[in-house]
């Protein structure tokens, strides 16, 4: 099968970079793949973070990509099509989960060549933080799909809702595979300089509203002394609402800050340090820091909104906490330590994740083309 892949590629960097790194090398296994991405993804006065674009420090997969869609500029939407359909692909993926991509994205599809499948991986839908040209884009975007992976009850109910007689596939997120192995406790928390006596949850990913970085941190006031909270990732936006609330609670010697963009290799500090990872999100579809939590066999603890309970069987591979609410998370915490639930957890996550590999992902993907 000759398929061409459309989407965040090296020398962008990223969780939607790390996804499509690794669906693109399992895909190739099999199948001639061509990777195809932005010369331009966001203008720069749009991007909220600290950088784009891998940095030296950063250990990707250097894929060999075309750069060549600019997500403001018209003319690439048509010179991006051109160059697709000479490689004459039998399939088209792209990944698609924010509105924003969808006059660039929909633009590339709706001049592919007939014979070429159109199939796009939805992280989101309906996003979480909305604008007004939402409905129109996704509009756009999705009348100029064949198929559709979901990867989430939730973003498949979102889709429906906008495209009734969508064609998709509902799978389950593949467990990320790139960081490493785990390390001790111990050497973990000696390289992170952190006190091997106290309880560590954790707090990964991007900093955005929704996550509910703010409940996790009032939570921590429900809890005992010995409940330090480690909070990992880069900051998309002002941290300054965060550091007013940990200074007015007083709770500074007990939040742990690594605010900068976490590289691969780094990871797995954070992971194995940590004795749980809580997903305190006050909206979801889904959530790739559940796939990297798995592959270090970590427990979770998560909010039920959106769709991710999808990936936590309660009281097995993690705890759901009934809503968004920092005095329910903490009593969630307290229980996960009080049932020692960690090792019983993990052993049930190695059962469970074996299933979810990037091959299987996508043998399935190119199965499902076929019915298309």
């Amino acid at each position: 099968m000759k398929i061409a892949f459309l989407s965040t590629m090296y020398p962008f960097r990223g969780g939607i970079a790390q996804f499509n790194a690794l669906l693109f090398r399992a895909l190739e296994e099999k199948n001639e793949v061509k990777a195809f991405t932005f010369k331009r993804q966001y203008p720069s006065i749009l991007f909220p973070g600290e950088t784009q674009y891998v940095t030296k420090d950063d250990k990707v997969d250097e894929i060999e990509t075309v750069e060549t869609l600019d997500t403001i500029n018209p003319f690439t939407y048509l010179s991006t099509a051109k160059k697709i359909n000479r490689f004459g692909p039998d399939i088209i993926i792209t990944k698609y989960w924010m509105t924003f991509f969808a006059p660039s994205l929909g633009g590339v599809l709706k001049r592919m060549n007939k014979k070429t499948k159109r199939i796009s991986v939805l992280d989101n839908v309906i996003p979480h933080e909305k604008r007004f040209f939402d409905a129109r884009a996704n509009k756009f975007f999705l009348k100029y799909n064949d198929g559709f992976i979901v990867m989430s009850d939730a973003v498949l109910a979102d889709l429906l809702s906008i495209k009734p007689d969508a064609k998709y596939l509902r799978v389950n997120h593949p467990v990320y595979n790139q960081f490493g192995d785990i390390l001790q406790r111990e050497e973990a928390l000696k390289k992170l300089k952190l006190d091997p006596s106290k309880k560590y949850v954790l707090f990964f990913g991007f900093i955005r509203d929704y996550k509910g970085l703010d409940l996790l941190i009032d939570a921590l006031n429900h809890l005992p002394e010995d409940h330090h909270l480690i909070v990992a990732g880069e900051v998309y936006g002002s941290f300054e609402k965060y550091t007013n609330q940990i200074n007015a609670s007083k709770l500074d010697q007990r939040v742990h800050l690594f605010n900068h963009y976490i590289s691969d290799d780094e990871v797995t500090l954070y992971f194995s340090a940590s004795d749980v990872c809580v997903l305190s999100y006050k909206s979801a579809t889904q959530s790739g820091i559940t796939s990297i939590s798995h592959h270090f066999n970590l427990p979770i603890i998560a909010t039920d909104v959106g769709g991710l309970k999808e990936t936590i069987t309660h009281g097995e591979t993690g705890l759901i906490v009934k809503e968004p609410n920092s005095k329910l998370i903490s009593e969630s915490i307290i229980e996960y330590y009080a049932m020692n639930c960690k090792e019983k957890f993990s052993e049930n996550i190695k059962r469970e994740k074996a299933e979810n590999s990037w091959s299987n992902f996508a043998d399935k993907l190119v199965e499902f083309s076929q019915t298309l």
